[in-house]
């Protein structure tokens, strides 16, 4: 293909993307008062175990102080919503641009790709999700039984969407490492003899990504991490092993 032929392929694919994403969005901003509910949980959850720390007791309302903030609220739970419902689009989307660069052995793992990342961009968001009154309750009570914490609607989700892609976004971590191996960019034993630079690597980059800081995130989301890698480890040598007893 001539770079206008891949000009052309990359926005037809990325039209296909931004549809896709419009059209998640569409349904998110109808499913809002339930998909806000959903989210509302984990600061439910932290209120209603410690009430006395909000002017609101048990109740878990979030605090508007502009008049444009609901309408701006609903914008990012819609946008944010149908990114996430539109991430199969998505990773389809990415595998059939750089396909036609692979040979036709490379080409057979695009189901499992594109079926392997979302499932695991799934797992993040549920791990994720799991771990935010547990986030939260240490934010919120760090700073002594003097302070009272009273959210916003765009503070408190933007800490929610933050975490959620950070943890969507780092669960993708193994499908890079074993897709490298495949494609012959990266090699098996470079990931063995890094094994040690790469824990403490995976360990700094998880307390930049994550927005809270808190020990309890950093070890939640290090730990899969570092499994993950030992897992591209695994994968790289019964992958050789195949590849020698072909041979």
């Amino acid at each position: 293909m001539t770079l206008i032929a891949h000009l052309g392929e990359l926005r037809r694919r990325l039209l296909r993307v931004t549809g896709a994403v419009i059209l998640g969005a569409i349904v998110c901003w109808v499913a809002y008062p339930e998909i806000l509910d959903f989210l509302l949980r984990p600061y439910c959850q932290v209120r209603l175990n410690n009430p006395s720390n909000s002017i609101f007791g048990q109740s878990c309302e979030l605090l508007v102080t502009d008049p444009m903030e609901p309408f701006g609220v609903r914008m990012m739970v819609a946008g944010y919503g149908g990114m996430t419902l539109a991430m199969p689009v998505i990773l389809w989307q990415m595998w059939g641009f750089i396909a036609p660069g692979l040979y036709p052995k490379e080409r057979r793992w695009a189901v499992p790709f594109v079926a392997i990342g979302v499932l695991l961009f799934a797992a993040g968001l549920a791990l994720s999700f799991w771990s935010l009154p547990k986030a939260l309750d240490f934010l919120v009570y760090i700073g002594g039984p003097d302070l009272v914490s009273i959210f916003s609607p765009v503070k408190y989700l933007g800490f929610v969407v933050k975490m959620s892609i950070a943890f969507g976004v780092a669960f993708e971590f193994p499908l890079v490492l074993v897709a490298l191996q495949i494609l012959g960019v990266l090699d098996n034993q470079t990931l063995r003899n890094g094994r040690r630079y790469a824990i403490v690597g995976i360990v700094a980059l998880v307390a930049v990504i994550t927005p809270g800081g808190d020990p309890f995130t950093l070890m939640i989301l290090s730990v899969p991490m570092v499994l993950f890698y030992e897992g591209a480890i695994l994968f790289g040598r019964i992958r050789n092993r195949r590849l020698r007893a072909k041979e």
